[in-house]
């Protein structure tokens, strides 16, 4: 915790963290939305949006004020002072996330490599790897570098994605909205519920693996103002690219890569080698910021007993043994089988493990215990 924070390390790096976490390879190509979204329509899948914005700004929030609270910046630390020795719950769940998302993301890099490049699928693959291990090596500060400047190349390229889809068929965006109907099983109570709460469920394990990064911040506000920021800047993305996808309701579900289908429309050769790399730098940010929560996770318990911090061999060499046998689980497996069944069983352990203690036995806390006091800042 530094006095001397920036206002962008305070309030947007951590809502850039936790879009870095979420994005991945499912969001990134669009499959998650086509997924959880798509099936309530137009109206209904923005209503999904809504809904699990709300529930990550919410969630996010609470994290970061009893995080900020406890000096609790690694999930060890966090769930230890959360749920006592019930924190190992939370990271056996953590480590399924990490096995599913890994796997993803090799089986996402090698598409994007075969289909971009021509290169066999496994070099996208171990490209991604060494890149990711290259990250997480120098620590936090590397990590939140990369944060920063990936995400400036993903807004820009999203808003250059919108305006060539509305430049390109946009009147069927306006007819897919105009004549969409209600979402199956109406307003009340609808699909769209269902496909925002479990979407928003198993994404907001980010505002944990993001934890290292709140150390910037300065006072209880700043947290709580961090944690309502994030889930807008989370979601925006997902919003441009679902906006575009409309133009091609109901069909577009049924697209493995939906973000392929519709650069196909687009036809701009330039942009979709650039969209492309846009996905693999999604990609690269996600794995980096999940690796680098466990690496910081165990530097912490390291650190805990006397011993000096991990050097950036340790964490290289941790970050290598991670992924040596994750990223190749996909293969095995199918990228929309991955999303469709790991996701949802993901969304109900993380809801059990996470989200009701943070709300019921997190908030006690908050309001109990004896706050940190704020920090003087000169930004």
């Amino acid at each position: 915790m530094s006095s001397d924070s920036s206002w962008f390390q305070r309030f947007l790096l951590p809502g850039f963290a936790l879009k870095a976490v979420i994005i991945g390879g499912g969001y990134a190509t669009g499959r998650e939305l086509a997924e959880y979204f798509v099936p309530s329509g137009p109206w209904g899948g923005l209503a999904a949006m809504l809904l699990a914005t709300v529930i990550w700004s919410v969630v996010a929030a609470l994290t970061f004020a009893l995080a900020r609270k406890f000096a609790a910046y690694d999930y060890r630390a966090f769930f230890n002072a959360l749920l006592g020795p019930g924190w190992v719950a939370f990271e056996a769940a953590y480590i399924i996330f990490v096995i599913l998302i890994l796997a993803v993301f090799g089986a996402a890099a090698g598409a994007i490599g075969a289909a971009t490049f021509g290169w066999p699928e496994w070099l996208g693959s171990v490209l991604l790897a060494v890149l990711i291990v290259a990250v997480t090596a120098w620590g936090t500060g590397v990590v939140e570098q990369m944060f920063k400047y990936v995400s400036i190349l993903l807004y820009t390229v999203y808003g250059l994605f919108l305006i060539l889809a509305l430049a390109s068929f946009g009147g069927l965006i306006g007819q897919g909205f105009a004549h969409a109907p209600p979402p199956p099983g109406g307003w009340m109570g609808g699909n769209w519920m269902a496909g925002g709460l479990t979407y928003a469920s198993y994404n907001i394990v980010g505002a944990v693996v993001i934890l290292p990064v709140l150390r910037h911040l300065t006072s209880q506000r700043d947290a709580v103002i961090a944690g309502l920021i994030a889930g807008p800047l989370s979601m925006l993305p997902a919003l441009l690219f679902f906006v575009a996808m409309m133009a091609f309701y109901p069909a577009i579900g049924a697209e493995t890569l939906p973000s392929d289908f519709l650069l196909r429309q687009m036809n701009v050769p330039g942009f979709h080698i650039l969209f492309q790399v846009m996905i693999f730098a999604a990609l690269l940010e996600s794995g980096a910021g999940a690796v680098h929560a466990i690496n910081e996770r165990i530097s912490g318990a390291v650190e805990s007993r006397g011993r000096p911090a991990l050097q950036p061999a340790a964490r290289a060499l941790m970050a290598a043994v991670i992924l040596t046998g994750c990223m190749f689980v996909a293969g095995e497996i199918g990228l929309v089988d991955l999303i469709a069944s790991g996701y949802r069983f993901l969304a109900w352990l993380f809801l059990a493990v996470f989200v009701v203690p943070l709300i019921t036995i997190g908030t006690w806390r908050l309001l109990r215990d004896t706050p940190i006091p704020p920090v003087e800042t000169s930004s």
